[in-house]
C-alpha cells in the first residue's frame, strides 16, 4: 500500500520545542555531516559522542536521589539509608527560607521551615546533616544559589571538623544565580554582587579545592518554569558563558577555572529531544571553550552535567504512571551521556518523595545501569539519522538564541529587560495550548482519565515539630557561642564586603563563629543591598 494514500494520526508532528518531524530520515537529512568535525569518536572533540573513550565501561554515572527534609537529623537518616542501599553520591535539597538567606526563627520562615527541603541555618546544623558520613569517600552536590557561598563554607568548615583535607573534597554547589533571574526567582542580591560572589568560590576553589565544582549552571529550573528543550539548552549555555567571561574579568586563568565548571539539564519526555540536546550541548560547549575563548586544555572543552527527570512532567492524575515517565526520561539521560543522574519519585506531584517512593527511583537507575544493557556502549545512538539530525536541530536553536541575546546587550541586560522571562512565559503559554487543544495527549489529564480513588500510598507529611526544633536548637546555639566572636566576624565580612575583597575566608571566619546564615546575609545586604524584578507583561 503506497503510505501517501494511508491518513495519518495528525496534519503535523513535532517534538515538544514545536520542530516539525518527518516521517523518516534517510543519509540525505545529514549529508553535511564531517565525522571527525562534528562527531568525533567518543572521547575526541568536540565530545558530540561522550566526553571518555570507554563510556559507562569503566565507570557508571553518578547515582544520587535529591533529598531533604524537615530536620537535619531526619535527611541524615535519610542519606545514610540510601547509602546503604547503593546511592554512590549526595545530593542536599534545602527548605526555602535556607534558599533565601533566612533563619528559621525570622517571620519570613513561618510556615516553610523544612517543607521543601532540610533546614540550614548554622554550621551545627551542617555537622548533623553529615554526621556519620565520611566527606572524603563521597561526592555531594548542593542545590543552593543565592547564599551558595556561605552554605558552602559551613560544608568546608564541617569537612575540617572531620580532619578532611580540602584538597581531597569533590562534589558540586549550583551557585547559579542566573537562572534565578530567569526562572527560579530565588535570587537576594542585585545581579552583579551575586556575579561577584561566584568569581569569589571559584577563585578560592581553584586555590585551595581543587576537586570541587563550584558552580553548576542548571537548565533544569529553566525548563522546569515552562521553556522548551532549545530555551534550556541556549539559556543554560549563554548563562555558562557569561561565568566564563566574569572570572576571566577577574584574571583568574580558563585552564584552570573552566575544567570545574559542571551544568545541570533537565531530562524530559520527549525522548529523542532530549538526547539530540545533550550530545548538543557537548558540542557547542566545546567549540566556543576551544574557538572563542580559546582555551588550551582538552578537560576546559568537557561539559560535564548532572541530569534530573522532569519534574513538570508529573502529574497527580493516576501517580503510579510517573514511574513510566521518570524511566523513560532517565533512559534518554543515559543516551545521552549524563555523568550523574537523579530519578524523581512518582509521588513527588503530591509531596516531598517518601522513602519507599525514594528507593524506587534510585532502583530505577539500577536497573538501567545493570540489566539493559545501555551502559555497554559508548552512544549506541551515534549515527541514526533522526538523532543526529535533531543534534543538529537543538544547536541550531541555540545558536539563534544565542544572536539575540547579544542583540539584547548581553545575558544580564537581557535579565533586566525580561527578554528570558517573556520567552519562557510564551513557550509555557504554548505548550498549555496545545494540552487544552489536545494536540499534546497528556496521559491522565487531558486523555485516558480515570474517576480517582483514594490514594493507594503513603504520603510524606511535615509536621509542625521540624519548625520548633529548628528553632529551639537556634535560640540554644545562640546562647551558648562566643556571640563577641560572631560580631566581630560579622563586622571583618562587612567590611570586607565594602572593600570588594574575596569574601570566602571572612565568611569562613564568621562560620567558625557559628554566625546563622541569616545574620551573614542580612550583613551582606547592608552593603549590595536587595534586588526587585521589573514586571513582564
Amino acid at each position: 500500500m503506497n503510505p501517501k494514500t494511508l491518513t495519518e494520526r495528525k496534519a503535523r508532528f513535532e517534538s515538544l520545542s514545536g520542530i516539525e518531524i518527518k516521517r523518516f530520515y534517510t543519509p540525505q537529512d545529514i549529508a553535511h555531516l564531517d565525522y571527525a568535525r562534528d562527531l568525533g569518536d567518543p572521547g575526541q572533540y568536540p565530545f558530540t559522542r561522550g566526553l571518555y573513550e570507554t563510556g559507562y565501561r569503566t565507570k557508571l554515572w553518578t547515582i544520587r536521589q535529591f533529598s531533604g527534609f524537615a530536620t537535619p537529623e531526619e535527611t541524615n537518616a535519610r542519606y545514610r539509608f540510601l547509602i546503604e542501599q547503593g546511592q554512590t553520591g549526595l545530593s542536599v535539597a534545602f527548605d526555602l527560607p535556607t534558599l533565601m538567606g533566612v533563619d528559621p526563627d525570622d517571620p519570613e520562615a513561618e510556615g516553610e521551615v523544612g517543607k521543601c527541603g532540610v533546614s540550614v541555618a548554622s554550621l551545627e546544623d551542617m555537622e548533623i546533616l553529615f554526621q556519620g558520613i565520611d566527606l572524603g569517600s563521597i561526592t555531594t552536590s548542593m542545590t543552593i544559589n543565592a547564599p551558595a557561598i556561605i552554605i558552602w563554607a559551613m560544608y568546608l568548615a564541617v569537612a575540617e571538623k572531620q580532619g578532611v583535607p580540602l584538597e581531597k573534597l569533590s562534589g558540586t554547589i549550583q551557585n547559579d544565580i542566573l537562572k534565578e533571574f530567569i526562572a527560579q526567582k530565588e535570587w537576594i542580591f542585585p545581579p552583579e554582587p551575586h556575579m561577584k560572589l561566584i568569581v569569589d568560590t571559584v577563585e578560592f576553589g581553584c586555590k585551595y579545592v581543587p576537586k570541587w565544582h563550584p558552580i553548576s549552571v542548571s537548565g533544569y529550573h529553566i525548563r522546569e518554569a515552562g521553556s522548551t528543550a532549545i530555551q534550556e539548552l541556549a539559556f543554560t549555555l549563554a548563562d555558562g558563558f557569561e561565568y566564563v567571561r566574569w572570572c576571566l574579568d577577574r584574571g583568574l586563568d580558563i585552564d584552570e577555572f573552566a575544567p570545574k565548571f559542571s551544568f545541570f539539564f533537565n531530562a524530559h519526555i520527549d525522548f529523542f529531544e532530549e538526547i539530540g540536546k545533550f550530545r548538543a550541548a557537548r558540542r557547542i560547549w566545546a567549540r566556543e571553550m576551544r574557538e572563542t575563548f580559546g582555551a588550551k586544555n582538552p578537560r576546559s572543552w568537557w561539559l560535564r552535567f548532572h541530569t534530573q527527570t522532569a519534574g513538570c512532567s508529573l502529574t497527580m492524575q493516576q501517580p503510579y504512571v510517573n514511574l513510566i515517565r521518570s524511566t523513560i526520561e532517565a533512559l534518554a539521560a543515559v543516551l545521552g551521556g549524563t555523568q550523574s543522574l537523579h530519578v524523581n519519585s512518582f509521588d513527588e506531584a503530591w509531596a516531598l518523595p517518601t522513602e519507599e517512593a525514594a528507593l524506587l527511583s534510585l532502583r530505577t537507575q539500577q536497573v538501567i545501569a545493570e540489566e539493559t544493557g545501555v551502559a555497554n556502549t559508548v552512544d549506541p545512538l551515534g549515527g541514526a539519522y533522526f538523532v543526529e539530525w535533531m543534534t543538529d536541530k537543538m544547536e541550531e536553536g541555540a545558536r539563534e538564541y544565542f544572536r539575540r541575546i547579544e542583540q539584547e546587550g548581553g545575558v544580564i541586560p537581557a535579565i533586566k529587560s525580561g527578554f528570558f522571562q517573556q520567552e519562557i512565559a510564551d513557550a509555557a503559554y504554548r505548550f498549555q495550548q496545545r494540552v487544552e487543544e489536545r494536540d499534546f495527549i497528556w496521559v491522565g489529564v487531558n486523555e485516558y482519565q480515570m474517576d480517582e480513588e483514594p490514594i493507594p500510598f503513603r504520603i510524606l507529611k511535615i509536621e509542625a515539630e521540624a519548625h520548633e526544633k529548628q528553632v529551639k536548637r537556634l535560640a540554644d546555639l545562640r546562647r551558648r557561642r562566643d556571640n563577641r566572636a560572631v560580631q566581630q566576624a560579622l563586622h571583618d565580612l562587612k567590611v570586607a564586603a565594602q572593600r570588594d575583597e574575596n569574601l570566602m575566608e571572612p565568611i569562613l571566619n564568621a562560620v567558625k563563629a557559628y554566625a546563622t546564615l541569616g545574620e551573614m546575609v542580612n550583613t551582606l545586604k547592608e552593603v549590595y543591598g536587595t534586588y526587585t524584578e521589573a514586571s513582564v507583561l
